[in-house]
């Protein structure tokens, strides 16, 4: 028993003060012989502790497992952002949270930038995103950084870490907040072609100034959800949060057809919540359809006031907004699809914007009283409903699940999911590969690391070409 408490009491939020390779892995059961390619992870790893700073401000890290032919190996590397040289030229941090700069740090200082939420790929090139600066290129295999990528000076200022990329056209949809500077009220918003060529790229401006994490694309609409973790400069400049949860201000979803213009967005309003991720969405004749892990009130951001949220409304639950696109009401409809405490949901991506009939989303055990602790792994179809649930060892936490086809010509849902496993009483992490449709029987391999992987935020899969 008192293992079990030393394991609950334990976390892997704390970064890992090193880069390593590990050509040689070794694995328990048998990697699938048609998994070929490289799972790209991305998350905080800060590499000096700044004041006051969360550690999800922190510099990212990148981590690679790369599966060939039943083998696997490891590489991690930082991203060098210029945030990141500065400081390890200075040995010391020079940055708190938010681009916030200390006041020793030098005058001429002024990108804070930290390329640690996301890596996607796309028309050739692997690509480090966080939401308030624009992507850092990365050289797929060995993780060296690039620098900027700004799309042949097309693009400028902030880029979402979460677009979406169509998987018809294979073009890339992204967004930006702040648009017009440090918690403004504006919107970007932008297309790259399946080419890399920037074929779009427009600003507008929002209801108020809010941190709009992730936003919804369909076949034929762009939904940015503009939901009241507002952003206020007035706060900042007095010692306030910048940051903070204000429910009066209520919900707003714009609503914009893909082929027209910012002009043309149509907002809907509901009850004040909160959403960091939008497992996937639809068009249903005159309706959208949107699933969504949604919360009562945010976590991690406080009132204006510095009072906290409500812990007991602050986790996320799988939901689902509809939105009646043929005139007769401009409030969209949200309706809860489960009770289970829930985050980084994911689809087979090539149903993107599309119906989809197979989602996966990490979870909650719902015995342990904490939130944050992610613990296990729930398949869902296209309703909502539970189709598997798989829940690790008290104490072990798991990141979000990628899904990674079979083939390119698979049924939708036929191939894997695999998610990163912290193992609380070695206090090291495993690669796990689940069976994508039997999650319940548990991982059918575990590629063993003999270190852990600090807990981070969301990765992608990369096939061999």
């Amino acid at each position: 028993m008192q293992h079990d408490a030393i394991a609950e009491r334990r976390n892997n939020i704390a970064p890992i003060p090193f880069e390593a390779d590990a050509p040689f892995l070794r694995v328990i059961g048998e990697l699938p012989r048609e998994l070929n390619g490289t799972l790209y992870r991305n998350g905080p790893n800060p590499q000096f502790e700044a004041p006051g700073a969360h550690w999800f401000v922190g510099d990212g890290m990148l981590h690679a497992f790369h599966i060939e032919n039943g083998r696997a190996s490891y590489r991690n590397r930082w991203v060098r952002t210029p945030k990141w040289l500065a400081e390890h030229d200075a040995g010391r941090a020079l940055f708190g949270g938010f681009g916030r700069k200390l006041p020793d740090a030098p005058a001429d200082l002024t990108d804070g930038g930290v390329a640690n939420t996301n890596i996607i790929f796309h028309a050739g090139k692997l690509l480090a995103l966080e939401e308030a600066h624009l992507p850092t290129e990365i050289e797929p295999g060995t993780l060296a950084t690039r620098g900027y990528h700004n799309y042949q000076g097309r693009i400028a200022g902030s880029f979402t870490a979460h677009p979406k990329i169509d998987p018809a056209t294979g073009e890339l949809v992204f967004f930006g907040y702040n648009a017009a500077g440090p918690l403004t009220p504006a919107l970007s918003y932008g297309s790259i072609d399946a080419s890399g060529k920037a074929t779009r790229f427009e600003r507008f401006e929002a209801p108020y100034a809010s941190m709009v994490h992730d936003f919804i694309v369909t076949e034929n609409h762009v939904l940015f959800p503009i939901l009241p973790i507002t952003g206020s400069m007035e706060r900042a400049m007095s010692g306030k949060p910048p940051y903070a949860w204000e429910p009066d201000k209520g919900a707003y979803v714009g609503v914009m057809k893909r082929n027209g213009t910012a002009k043309d967005i149509v907002w809907f309003r509901a009850e004040a919540c909160y959403v960091f991720h939008v497992m996937n969405a639809w068009e249903d004749g005159n309706r959208i359809i949107a699933d969504v892990m949604q919360f009562e009130e945010a976590p991690l951001f406080p009132h204006p006031d510095g009072r906290p949220t409500d812990p007991e409304k602050s986790r996320a639950r799988h939901c689902r907004w509809t939105f009646d696109l043929s005139g007769n009401t401009d409030r969209f409809q949200q309706t809860y699809l489960d009770d289970l405490t829930g985050e980084f949901p994911r689809i087979d991506d090539r149903r993107a914007g599309l119906k989809s009939r197979h989602g996966w989303y990490a979870c909650a055990n719902p015995r342990l009283p904490m939130f944050g602790a992610l613990s296990g792994i729930v398949h869902v179809d296209g309703n909502g409903r539970r189709l598997g649930h798989y829940l690790l060892p008290t104490g072990d936490t798991i990141s979000e699940p990628v899904f990674v086809e079979r083939s390119k010509d698979a049924p939708e849902g036929d191939g894997w999911l695999l998610a990163v496993v912290w193992r609380a009483r070695e206090n090291r992490s495993d690669l796990a590969v689940f069976n994508a449709t039997d999650v319940e029987a548990g991982p059918v391999a575990l590629v063993q690391l003999g270190h852990r992987v600090p807990d981070g935020f969301h990765g992608n899969w990369v096939g061999a070409a």
